[in-house]
């Protein structure tokens, strides 16, 4: 992998502005106050302005201030029309648009497909506050603003719609949001690397249309270059037969402004670097699922920035072109990027309103990006890679004590120090050679790589640095364990278990059935069962009562009824009720997404008779998922009812201990209107939630 620029390297502007501001600037006031009669960049983001780095549109301008430039934000601007987006006036260099910390839909939608009635990103916890599609509505409204300004997408809403994409919400598969949006370019991923880039060689006078040699971008270009090769991708997994297949030996002339199309199928070692890889067209994987499905399969098999190549994807008579992703962080550039001069608070706009996701946040550290479990339903490795960055033990242990000499309300605990995963700092594999090379889209799955290094002393080492803090009473960790690394490192689990845990520790099981687990990449529940017995163990050295709280996602690909009442069983036998319950939301360009969509299993070779993966889509089969997983709620118990004597297990209905539901229904539930809105209240699709009461029992 070849090296990148550190990220800190790039002289400041001639005019840069001395220090850093408060703020960002929200509002021409502000700008005054500062001295500015205009910005260099002006971000508009879907979340409200929090200037913490746990939010995206702090870290991005506080590090583009960083680099010397004048950083405006405009957050959730009133997109009715053009005039809240006139607001900071025209910036010099161009406008960053995000759709926030979620992609809009996901953030606005249930996986029922109702509107949320609350956004956690908002100011008092409002919903309303962002349209659908936040990127492509914030592109509109800023080109009616001011035409010719350079508009670059980002965020997770940009990164995740970079190519064609299977849209949950309009059940069909959509453009890449480059051209819905009209931007100049797309930003995927973590963008320090890019946008540092961008925003220097733009002030430098280069132009937009110039910039198109940047890893983690994508554009559209009208003709391909003459002198790269083109792979096709169904050389490197054939789906079956593609109507129309090229001759791979062929030299045919594309119609593409006389660029002549190569396809060989071995590309000579030395110019490897100037080939790329042609997906199937959009029209292509709109109409055939299984083109689809194998579209999916290459993107993430081109994910590696050590190996990847570009990617092009043809969207009628245009060009949509990836290139590689960027280069991790190093330590020292994370570390940097986190010890920005951030407020810690919301912007003071917004007076003593609460902003959900920050209440949640703000005595918290993360400590490394990105994630190698892969698995299948999460977007974490699409967006921020499956190399885990990790900061030093130094910064994150200084960010602590900022933490509490900065924060407003702070009592002495931090309540969470993780990231993506809570136990995978410092893990990475044994070679950089290996690793460069590699291709497989998850480290632990179907088992642990052997070359991978699961020592969890570093982790262990920052937590009882972190504890032994002046003024930290605890540091609690909040983010999901990993369980099967967890319990490679028993002395980790035991730190965990009698320093780190309050009361109840959440982990994800997801499923204990194998047809869903496959589908998931996720561990067997045996490894659940050994890392349950050596935290009751150490829980039970400490003298401390404590829980595991096990989350489960009903309706996800390769779930049949009959696992969803394997699991309900489960619950019951462990004395697990939970309150809120997950149900599977197909996220754009997940690999699950990709099996709901096709049908078909993009985790291996996908032909026209590869494996067909069983898919509960309807509403109905839906509900009756998270239903089994709320079998002690009386609103379900009619519907489980009626599905047990279906299946032909009407021997767990009845009043015993080894029955699921009773026969007797409680009055006034289960069939009125008003059970039917409580019901609907109840099941709110979000990953969180804790067992009542749950017996203790070892596994």
């Amino acid at each position: 992998m070849k090296a990148a620029r550190n990220l800190f390297s790039y002289p400041p502007p001639p005019d840069a502005p001395a220090g850093a501001a408060p703020f960002l600037p929200t509002t021409r006031q502000e700008m005054a106050a500062l001295g500015w009669d205009t910005c260099d960049i002006i971000i508009v983001t879907g979340d409200a302005y929090v200037d913490h780095p746990s939010f995206g549109m702090a870290i991005v301008g506080r590090f583009l201030e960083a680099q010397g430039f004048r950083v405006g934000i405009l957050a959730q601007p009133d997109y009715c029309s053009a005039d809240a987006f006139r607001g900071l006036g025209r910036p010099r260099l161009f406008f960053g648009i995000t759709g926030g910390n979620m992609d809009s839909m996901v953030n606005r939608y249930t996986a029922d497909r109702r509107v949320r009635r609350d956004d956690a990103y908002t100011a008092g916890g409002a919903a309303g506050r962002r349209p659908d599609r936040a990127v492509i509505v914030y592109a509109q409204r800023l080109r009616e603003a001011y035409s010719g300004v350079p508009l670059i997408v980002g965020g997770i809403e940009a990164s995740l719609r970079r190519i064609a994409h299977y849209d949950y919400w309009s059940d069909k598969v959509r453009r890449s949001v480059l051209l819905d949006a009209r931007a100049d370019l797309l930003v995927y991923g973590n963008g320090e690397r890019q946008l540092a880039e961008i925003a220097h060689r733009l002030a430098a006078g280069e132009t937009i249309a110039g910039l198109a040699d940047i890893r983690g971008t994508a554009f559209v270009r009208g003709t391909l270059p003459d002198d790269w090769y083109e792979v096709d991708s169904t050389h490197l997994d054939t789906p079956g037969r593609v109507d129309p297949h090229p001759d791979p030996y062929a030299m045919q002339d594309s119609g593409r402004g006389g660029h002549t199309v190569r396809f060989p199928r071995d590309v000579p070692p030395d110019r490897r670097d100037q080939s790329f890889i042609r997906l199937p067209a959009f029209e292509q994987v709109r109409d055939d699922p299984v083109l689809y499905a194998h579209a999916s399969r290459i993107l993430h098999l081109e994910s590696n920035p050590g190996n990847a190549r570009p990617l092009v994807q043809r969207h009628g008579d245009r060009e949509i072109w990836l290139n590689p992703p960027p280069i991790p962080l190093q330590t020292a550039e994370l570390d940097a990027i986190h010890e920005l001069p951030y407020q810690r608070v919301p912007h003071p706009a917004y007076g003593a309103a609460k902003i959900p996701a920050y209440e949640m946040i703000r005595f918290s550290i993360a400590i490394q990006r990105g994630c190698f479990g892969g698995c299948t339903f999460c977007s974490i490795t699409e967006h921020e890679g499956r190399i885990i960055q990790s900061r030093s033990e130094k910064s994150v242990l200084r960010e602590i004590e900022t933490v509490r000499d900065k924060v407003p309300g702070f009592t002495g605990v931090i309540s969470d120090l993780g990231g993506p995963t809570a136990n995978m700092y410092r893990l990475a594999c044994k070679s950089r050679k290996i690793e460069a090379a590699c291709r497989r889209p998850s480290c632990v799955y179907p088992g642990i790589c052997p070359n991978l290094d699961t020592s969890h002393k570093p982790l262990i080492r920052l937590y009882r640095k972190a504890r032994e803090i002046d003024g930290v009473k605890k540091v609690l960790i909040a983010s999901g364990v990993r369980y099967d690394l967890a319990v490679e490192s028993p002395e980790y689990v035991k730190e965990l278990a009698q320093h780190h845990t309050g009361g109840y520790l959440k982990i994800a099981p997801e499923a204990i059935s194998e047809g869903p687990l496959s589908k998931m990449m996720k561990p067997g529940i045996g490894s659940y069962y050994r890392f349950k017995e050596l935290f009751d163990r150490y829980s039970e050295e400490a003298g401390k009562e404590q829980y595991l709280i096990p989350y489960f996602i009903a309706a996800h690909p390769g779930t049949s009824d009959e696992d969803m009442l394997e699991l309900a069983v489960w619950l019951k036998r462990y004395g697990f009720r939970a309150d809120q319950v997950q149900a599977f939301l197909p996220s754009p360009m997940a690999t699950a997404t990709a099996m709901y969509h096709s049908r078909r299993n993009p985790l291996r070779r996908v032909s026209r008779r590869s494996e067909r993966v069983r898919v509960p889509r309807g509403l109905k089969v839906r509900r009756l998922h998270k239903a089994f997983l709320r079998y002690h709620d009386p609103e379900n118990w009619p519907t489980l009812r009626a599905a047990l004597r279906r299946m032909g297990r009407a021997d767990l209905i009845g009043d015993g201990e080894r029955h699921l539901v009773p026969a007797w229904q409680p009055r006034g539930t289960g069939q009125t209107p008003e059970g039917r809105r409580r019901r609907a209240g109840k099941f709110r699709t979000q990953h969180t939630g804790l067992p009542e009461q749950p017996k203790r029992r070892r596994g």
